[in-house]
């Protein structure tokens, strides 16, 4: 790096090393910053603390807000001088949910659950984070992380995806990104129509994603990355949305190699989708004092062109969007992804079982018990309309925030469960039984035809694991177990205070640190070779349809394979 900064105002190399020749001195730029396309940045040093650099809070699109809102993402501007990358970008504009940021972007904490149903984000968010070793290495693999949340709330600066651990572990490139939600990142309404695909398509969260790995293929050999060694990797809703990418044309060439965790393709029809964006719509026209139902809505809009819809849409502040679009929960969560025909297949299922995809090796896994997480759903299973958990999210997160696992317990099952539940090992309609229901319906049922369509086309090339480890301290061990994202602290050594701190004692540090370093043993493999075996396993890694089920007791590792 030696120069840079006097290369950066013009002066010629030449002329550069005659200076320095005669002064003695050389002006180095600090370890931390790099250039990219767009210009220096500078980014913070922590490699006496955790051996890590990073770079946080990169742009890699334009603010996608005004006339960019409901676009394609563009590029940014290029910059003069070196940009700060110090800090988490925003995250982008949601209704506030578990797994959102606090209003302001405020520390995470118990604020977080002030934005509980409130608007939170905000538009200028089309930011990426990158950590890597404080080492010289170059050519390192690249892991590229997308964060679940239901494709309607998320945040790359959630302390759960913090890069540090995972980067220096797995000596490896991390890098998360902040990528469109909810109504802003999929949306399907004829008034926005232009007549360019990718525009049109709805699918404006995928091309941000499709947008951050360009970035990556274009920048990430300045930050010591092999921009020909990536991982795409994502949970839950990253989860389905690597699948998406696994599909798309658009994506070709842009990975290497995949791990969706807790998702599988779960796309919407194009039809789905307009439904669902024409309700939105009539509702915004409803709330702006415009009409009074949807046909005196649909009245008012027969009186404006596509061209007056759209750029009245696109002038109200997106707060005004999210608040109608949580006053209308009758009408879903946004459909993502769309299945649009160009920035993914109308039938993705079949496109896949046709071998129309980015071939690429695939690591997949699931947590045994993915369905606790979601129990306010079972009262829709039973009829009853209860839901599982007693308490309401706002007071279950400061409760769970609030524990602390090493103190005497004193909370039980019946303090976080509704009585219709209990006790938890009842049929048909206990807790266990319906966690069981929701894990099998809502996620291995739908995953296993898609493992086995690829592993029909590529038998060497996929692997597949289950998370067992339920050692939190009761009642936790039982009302959560091995639930919904659980691993994801274990895959990349995060034990601090996140949203499932209730969950990390001492009794069971031992373990569970164990269990997490075999964990990110086996994905830097995977990262750096295409195949997750490891010594750190003890045991070989079969490929689907065997599996391997991660557990630790209190004490020690517990991997097996099946």
């Amino acid at each position: 790096m030696i120069g840079t900064r006097t290369l950066r105002v013009g002066t010629t190399i030449a002329a550069t090393v005659a200076s320095l020749s005669l002064t003695g001195c050389w002006d180095s730029a600090p370890a931390t910053e790099r250039l990219t396309t767009l210009g220096y940045v500078d980014g913070v040093d922590h490699a006496a603390t955790t051996g890590t650099y990073a770079w946080l809070g990169v742009p890699y699109a334009q603010p996608p807000a005004g006339a960019l809102r409901w676009m394609p993402p563009v590029d940014p501007q290029p910059w003069t001088g070196v940009r700060p990358a110090q800090a988490f970008g925003h995250g982008c504009a949601q209704g506030g949910r578990y797994f959102s940021p606090a209003p302001n972007d405020g520390p995470y904490g118990l604020g977080v659950r002030e934005g509980f149903g409130k608007p939170v984000g905000d538009e200028d968010c089309l930011t990426l984070n990158i950590w890597r070793p404080s080492t010289e290495d170059k050519t390192l693999p690249v892991i590229f992380f997308i964060y679940g949340g239901s494709n309607i709330s998320g945040y790359s600066a959630d302390p759960v995806y913090d890069g540090q651990a995972l980067a220096k572990k797995a000596n490896a490139v991390v890098v998360t990104i902040n990528y469109r939600v909810g109504i802003l990142g999929f949306l399907d309404l004829p008034q926005l129509k232009s007549g360019e695909a990718q525009a049109d398509s709805g699918d404006f969260a995928l091309l941000d994603q499709i947008q951050a790995l360009k970035f990556v293929k274009n920048n990430i050999a300045a930050f010591g990355g092999d921009p020909g060694n990536v991982t795409l990797m994502g949970q839950s809703a990253g989860a389905v949305n690597v699948w998406g990418l696994l599909v798309s044309p658009l994506a070709a060439g842009l990975f290497h190699k995949a791990v969706p965790l807790s998702g599988g393709i779960a796309n919407s029809s194009r039809a789905t989708a307009q439904t669902y964006s024409k309700a939105l719509l009539n509702a915004i026209v409803i709330a702006a004092g415009k009409a009074s139902d949807a046909t005196t809505a649909q009245a008012w809009l027969a009186t404006q062109t596509d061209a007056q819809v759209a750029a009245w849409l696109r002038g109200l502040p997106a707060s005004q969007l999210l608040t109608v679009m949580l006053a209308n929960p009758q009408l879903g969560n946004a459909p993502a992804p769309i299945e649009d025909g160009t920035v993914l297949p109308v039938n993705a299922a079949a496109a896949l079982a046709a071998g129309h995809y980015n071939k690429v090796p695939l690591l997949a896994g699931n947590t045994k018990d993915e369905g606790t997480l979601f129990a306010n759903l079972f009262g829709s299973v039973t009829g009853s309309g209860i839901p599982g958990f007693k308490l309401s999210d706002y007071d279950r997160f400061g409760l769970q925030f609030n524990f602390q696992p090493d103190a005497p317990g004193t909370l039980a099952e019946a303090d976080l469960i509704n009585a219709a539940y209990l006790p938890v090992a009842a049929t048909p309609f206990g807790w266990n039984a319906l966690s069981a229901y929701a894990t099998n319906s809502i996620f291995l049922g739908p995953v296993v035809p898609q493992l086995n369509a690829l592993a029909a086309q590529q038998p060497t090339q996929v692997w597949y694991y289950r998370f067992d480890w339920d050692e939190e301290p009761a009642p936790f061990n039982t009302v959560y177990g091995a639930t919904h994202a659980l691993d994801l602290p274990f895959m990349f050594d995060n034990f601090g205070p996140n949203v499932f701190s209730f969950a990390y004692s001492t009794a069971n540090k031992v373990g569970r640190e164990a269990l997490s370093d075999a964990m990110i043993a086996s994905l830097a493999a995977f990262a750096k070779s295409g195949n997750p075996n490891a010594p750190e396993l003890g045991v070989s890694w079969a490929n689907w349809p065997a599996k391997l089920v991660f557990d630790a007791s209190p004490t020690a590792l517990k991997i097996s394979a099946q």
